[in-house]
C-alpha cells in the first residue's frame, strides 16, 4: 500500500488545548491537560485502556465538552464556529462508519459528497487502488474483511484533504504493509503542513511527531 495522493500545501495551521478536564461519571480522567501544535505537527497520545485516550479525542473534535478548558483552532475557540472548525477537520473514531450495503467506491463519493468535496470518481477510484482496493472498488463493503474496511476509511481521509486529522486507533486490524503505507500517508499530510492527532500502541518513526502519555 503506497500513498500517492496530491493535494496542495496548506497555509500556516494551529491546534492547542487549554487546561483540559474530562470527568466521566465519578472519575477525573485527566486534568489541567494543555498542548499546542502547528503545522507539520503529529501528537501521538498514548496510555493503557480506560485512561481517556477516546475521550480526550472526542473533546479535541468538539463532540464532547471538557468539564474545564478549551480547544482552540487557529487562534478562535472551535465552539465559536463549528461549521468551518468541521470542514477542516477529518476524524475517525473505534467505528468505521461505513455503509455496509453500499460499494467501497459508492462510500467514497458519499462521504465526498457529505463533507463538500468536488472530488471526483476518478479520484476516488485511483484513492482505493493506491491503498491496495484494485478489483474490490464495486463490492459492498460488508463482502470485505476488516483489513480492506479499514484501508476504505484511509482511502476516504486521503481524499478529503483537510488540515486537522484526529484518529482514534487507525493502525487496527491493518497488517504489517498497511501501517506502513498509513505512517507514510501522515507523513505526506504533515509534509503539506497539516496536523494530526492519532492513539496507538505502535512506535511510531513520524518526523514530527510529538508523544503525549496519559
Amino acid at each position: 500500500m503506497t500513498a500517492h495522493i496530491s493535494h496542495p500545501p496548506f497555509s500556516a495551521q494551529s491546534f492547542q488545548a487549554k487546561n483540559l478536564t474530562c470527568v466521566r461519571g465519578d472519575q477525573t480522567l485527566f486534568a489541567s491537560l494543555s498542548f499546542a501544535l502547528t503545522s507539520g505537527e503529529c501528537l501521538h497520545v498514548r496510555g493503557e485502556n480506560g485512561v481517556g485516550k477516546t475521550s480526550l479525542l472526542r473533546l479535541l473534535a468538539g463532540l464532547s465538552q471538557p468539564e474545564q478548558g478549551e480547544v482552540i483552532w487557529n487562534a478562535s475557540n472551535i465552539k465559536s464556529d463549528r461549521e468551518a472548525f468541521h470542514q477542516a477537520l477529518c476524524f475517525l473514531g473505534h467505528r468505521d462508519a461505513l455503509k455496509e450495503d453500499l460499494s467501497a467506491l459508492e462510500n467514497l463519493m458519499m462521504y465526498a459528497t457529505l463533507g463538500a468535496s468536488n472530488s471526483s470518481r476518478e479520484s476516488a477510484l485511483q484513492c482505493l487502488w493506491q491503498f491496495g482496493l484494485r478489483g474490490r472498488e464495486d463490492l459492498p463493503v460488508h463482502y470485505l474483511s476488516a483489513g480492506q474496511k479499514k484501508r476504505v476509511v484511509i482511502a476516504r481521509i486521503a481524499m478529503r484533504g483537510v488540515p486537522l486529522w484526529i484518529l482514534d486507533e487507525p493502525f487496527n486490524a491493518l497488517d504489517s504493509q498497511g501501517v506502513q503505507g498509513f505512517i507514510g500517508l501522515v507523513e505526506q499530510h504533515l509534509s503539506r503542513g497539516g496536523i494530526a492527532v492519532l492513539t496507538g500502541h505502535q512506535e511510531l518513526g513520524i518526523t514530527g511527531l510529538r508523544a503525549l502519555q496519559l
